[in-house]
């Protein structure tokens, strides 16, 4: 996209976001509320007491966040992913379906208390993390090295800096989280002993919403609930596209018996890791026993037409809650 392209795609969304805030303040946005019809499974990731910014982009306050709910209780009918599969919808509502991912600590202590709260019901997409022996996610464990981390290290001979953004990069400038996303856990699992030792945040235990992982008694917790779906996010959470067909398949087999053995319900739902599918990971998904089968965007053009797989559309950190709403509505945030 040209400089000229973005400057105008940018200007454009500031246009929308500021007509969307002036609908809000003057009341126009109840009849958009009153007149949407449709559907949309809603993608959050995490929620903090803090600065919801300080290491990456998947975090909201969760001041911002209760608001979200009170603005779904009000405007919209919030149904739970059985329902959504059945098409258990209103006609009366626009319908939407709220999903969590990654299986961080923060959904338990925060998360959960607002949705007994509101009575609003969530699934939970949570990795094995844990069963590995680790409370942290690999590239969680990058974002924080990102933050307190040296300007550069080098790691079996190869010199990684900073970028504008506090991100990796090799001497090429490419991410290396996106390298890592194409290798197994072992290298990561290195990496991350590696990066701990360097930076030793685990001491910062005011940082713990950011990046601890739910315990085993949080998770079974959490699936008592009568608000609450636990669904598998891969044992590692790999990539599991771009890794061997062989660890991809296992990884979602395990992860679907360890959280059966530890919430004893079956746990029929997956959602891919960074959205990230092929055409052998959905038949292995299915192989091992899961019938809801959670993307980001469809890769292929007659995915739609798949039964099982369903689409999600990502919360957006940095609007208001009427423009999230909107977008919600719209499908999109242009």
């Amino acid at each position: 996209m040209s400089i000229i392209k973005k400057i105008w795609s940018r200007s454009k969304r500031k246009a929308t976001y500021l007509s969307g805030d002036a609908r809000h303040v003057l009341g126009l946005d109840k009849e958009l509320y009153r007149n949407a019809r449709g559907s949309r499974i809603i993608l959050y990731h995490n929620v903090s007491k803090g600065d919801p910014h300080k290491f990456n982009t998947l975090f909201l306050t969760c001041e911002r966040f209760e608001e979200h709910l009170q603005y779904y209780k009000k405007n919209f009918n919030v149904v739970s992913l059985d329902d959504y599969y059945a098409g258990n919808f209103s006609n009366e509502k626009f319908n939407i379906c709220l999903t969590f991912d990654d299986g961080l600590a923060n959904n338990y202590h925060y998360v959960l208390s607002l949705l007994t709260k509101y009575c609003i019901p969530a699934t939970f997409f949570v990795t094995a993390i844990r069963d590995a022996g680790f409370d942290i996610l690999w590239n969680d464990m990058l974002s924080i090295a990102g933050y307190y981390g040296p300007e550069k290290f080098t790691y079996k001979d190869q010199t990684y800096r900073k970028n504008r953004n506090n991100k990796y990069v090799d001497e090429n400038g490419a991410l290396y989280a996106d390298k890592l996303r194409s290798t197994g856990f072992n290298e990561k699992a290195a990496l991350m002993s590696f990066l701990e030792q360097l930076t030793g945040f685990k001491a910062n235990r005011q940082d713990d919403d950011y990046w601890l992982q739910m315990t085993p008694a949080q998770i079974k917790t959490m699936s008592a609930s009568a608000y609450v779906n636990i669904g598998a996010h891969g044992y590692y959470h790999n990539d599991l596209a771009h890794i061997s067909s062989t660890s991809a398949a296992s990884e979602m087999t395990m992860c679907r018996q360890y959280l059966e053995n530890l919430t004893g319900k079956q746990i029929n739902s997956f959602a891919f890791p960074y959205g990230s599918y092929n055409d052998q990971v959905l038949k292995d998904a299915k192989a091992a026993g899961y019938t809801q089968l959670l993307a980001t965007d469809f890769i292929n053009t007659g995915d739609w037409q798949d039964n099982a797989l369903r689409e999600r559309f990502t919360v957006n950190p940095f609007i208001s809650t009427a423009n999230q709403l909107n977008a919600i509505i719209r499908g999109s945030y242009a």
